[in-house]
């Protein structure tokens, strides 16, 4: 039989080690490719690496022995994440890899560091979780720090804005059809950061409110005028966010 995923063991410990050891690995090789002729062919090759993890387990949710109603349907922020971060790597669209970046850096290492996970190594659902979220935060540091496709005042706006309606339709689909997607109608059973946001419904107000506040701290250092700019080789701006 396989074991239990345990938060924090061994198995868990060693994802999130591999995932801090490899982002300077990531920054490196964006930069490397930036405005090269080998760059459209790298985002292309870690779109499809993504497609290849997310997509198989997405249909494995679907099947008859695994189908829940409750929990299979892509209606999790992270199945968008990684959508839109496959979107970002295929066509560079800055919009696509804003989404990716807020979405990225926050809730996803969220479920990363709190994962919503039952079975471990080296069941198929443990690898396809974690290639899975590990793929989307690189992602967003590679279109980001590495490819310097840079995040925007009217980039966040538009986060904020298409997040807050998915918080209102998910809700909504919850309370009809009494599910629990995004954690919108009642906290998760394990441990999670929303525990220290008080009661249902206060903590999603109080974890909508911080998160675009987090959001908006790590947008400052790509506006503010000599900042953004520092991470760059001369040269390597990037012409479609020095329009915005």
């Amino acid at each position: 039989m396989d074991s239990r995923f345990e938060a924090f063991g061994t198995s868990h410990v060693v994802m999130l080690v591999l995932f801090v050891v490899a982002i300077p690995v990531v920054v490196w090789w964006g930069r490397r490719v930036r405005g090269t002729g080998g760059e459209e062919r790298s985002r292309r090759i870690v779109a499809v690496g993504i497609v290849a993890t997310a997509l198989p387990l997405q249909v494995l949710q679907l099947l008859p022995s695994d189908w829940d109603f409750a929990t299979s349907l892509p209606l999790q922020l992270c199945d968008l994440a990684w959508m839109v971060a496959v979107v970002g790597l295929w066509t560079r669209a800055p919009w696509a890899a804003a989404l990716t970046y807020y979405w990225g850096l926050t809730l996803t290492t969220q479920a990363m560091l709190t994962p919503a996970l039952v079975q471990d190594f080296p069941h198929p659902r443990y690898i396809g979780f974690w290639v899975m979220h590990l793929l989307v935060v690189w992602a967003a540091i590679y279109l980001t720090v590495g490819l310097g496709i840079r995040p925007t005042w009217r980039l966040y706006a538009l986060t904020v804005g298409l997040t807050s309606v998915w918080v209102t339709v998910v809700m909504t689909f919850n309370t009809v059809v009494d599910t629990n997607y995004g954690y919108l109608n009642a906290k998760p059973g394990t441990g999670s950061a929303l525990d220290l946001l008080g009661p249902w419904p206060w903590y999603v107000v109080i974890e909508v409110v911080v998160v675009a506040a987090v959001w908006a701290l790590i947008t400052l250092p790509w506006t503010r005028t000599g900042v953004g700019h520092l991470d760059l080789p001369r040269g390597a701006e990037d012409p479609s966010s020095l329009r915005r």
